[in-house]
């Protein structure tokens, strides 16, 4: 993934400490309205020009995508640096990298199977998020069920012909570029075997969008419809009939299980210090809450929690602890860490009593609503990718070799 042989300490050093310095100038505490928790949130204009403009930002400095080659807009550089930039701006409690499925999904995907070409036409956009991409693969009436997509794709010259709808295409609207799972072959003995993989143009004649209002209030989401539209069959990925492959191995981007992702960091982390600060200001019984014995408890197994998953981090780039099950960690790590957010979420509401009924921008909410708001979000992140179910399946069966059932 990287032109660039293993970092020299004294370099690494000095490229952290300049990154730091820039995210501490660059970052804006109060950008005056209610940033996004994740990717998913982007519900507004505003939202979306301040994150594209943000992440702009960070790439034209040089903290994005500093481990892909520079033959395609990167770095050219060790992905250690590249780890240090988003560490930098983790510290500085930066915003959100808006571009999630191109930086983290079709990127690694274009520059392990993708064609030359591919990479030219696509790769820098991603970076600079001059080119959003959304994800096609879920459909209304199969839900996780990807292998029984039913958005077809026929042949006609140079160009395919889609009609279907596709559902939860997170940024929908304001894609310019989808990674589509579209069948090509009705007629083949086995439903994986007729799928194909696309790269599809969001801006093509028959494609439209529809945005989908989520329990948080905001239009995160958008049903997407083809009806004839006209893609180039050079967007195609792999061969027809390839697509489940295709499809996944860019699962294994979403799940963590394999690298190559541009760096940054697409959701804001769920915080237990940020909740013990909450404990300290609620109260039970007229006493603050922390003071209770039993939230105490609580308190602290969160924060133990925490500990154990940034020690799974940490633990990933060390091959040896993960040579006898290598995709063991990253799989469990998704599962994990979507269920410890929803959790923490819900331990922040109850403490906000019956204050917590209230939801953002009504005056009576405690922190203008933020942890009700994280904790109604907190949902998306254990369905999408494999819902957390499918998630104990696929660790128990890839992973730990049960049988099926």
């Amino acid at each position: 993934m990287s032109d660039a042989p293993g970092p020299d300490p004294k370099d690494l050093a000095a490229f952290a400490e300049d990154a730091d310095a820039w995210f501490r100038e660059n970052v804006e505490p109060d950008p005056g309205f209610m940033l996004p928790l994740t990717f998913m949130e982007v519900g507004t204009d505003q939202q979306f020009d301040f994150l594209q403009n943000w992440q702009r930002r960070v790439y034209e400095a040089g903290y994005l995508g500093a481990s892909w080659p520079k033959a395609y807009g990167g770095g050219g550089l060790h992905p250690d640096f590249q780890a240090a930039a988003t560490r930098a701006m983790r510290r500085a409690n930066g915003p959100i990298m808006l571009n999630a499925i191109g930086l983290n999904w079709t990127g690694p995907l274009l520059l392990d199977l993708g064609s030359e070409a591919h990479r030219h036409a696509y790769l820098k956009g991603i970076l600079s998020a001059e080119d959003i991409w959304c994800q096609g693969f879920s459909e209304p009436d199969h839900g996780s069920d990807l292998g029984s997509a039913q958005t077809r794709a026929v042949r006609d010259g140079d160009h395919y012909i889609v009609n279907g709808s596709k559902i939860w295409t997170t940024l929908g609207r304001y894609a310019r570029y989808m990674i589509l799972l579209a069948r090509t072959n009705p007629d083949a003995p086995r439903k994986y075997d007729g799928l194909s993989f696309f790269l599809a143009p969001m801006k093509a004649g028959g494609v439209e969008t529809t945005p989908i209002r989520k329990l948080t209030g905001e239009h995160g989401f958008t049903q997407t419809f083809f009806n004839d539209a006209r893609i180039p069959a050079s967007g195609r990925i792999g061969e027809e009939g390839d697509g489940w492959k295709v499809a996944m191995r860019t699962l294994e981007y979403e799940r963590g299980a394999r690298g190559g992702q541009a760096g940054g960091y697409v959701s804001v982390q769920a915080d237990a210090w940020d909740v013990v600060r909450l404990a300290e200001r609620s109260t039970r019984a007229g006493r603050p809450a922390l003071e209770d014995p039993v939230i105490r408890e609580r308190m602290v197994d969160f924060i133990i929690e925490i500990q154990s998953l940034s020690l799974c981090r940490d633990r990933l780039s060390v091959s040896p602890l993960n040579a006898e099950r290598p995709s063991g960690l990253p799989l469990s790590s998704k599962l994990m860490q979507t269920e410890f957010a929803r959790r923490i979420n819900e331990f922040a509401v109850t403490l906000t009593g019956a204050r917590g009924a209230y939801y953002v921008g009504d005056p009576n909410a405690v922190d203008d609503g933020i942890w009700a708001r994280a904790y109604l979000n907190a949902f998306s992140a254990t369905i999408g990718g494999g819902t957390s179910q499918i998630q104990h399946n696929i660790i128990a069966e890839h992973v730990l070799g049960l049988p099926k059932g």
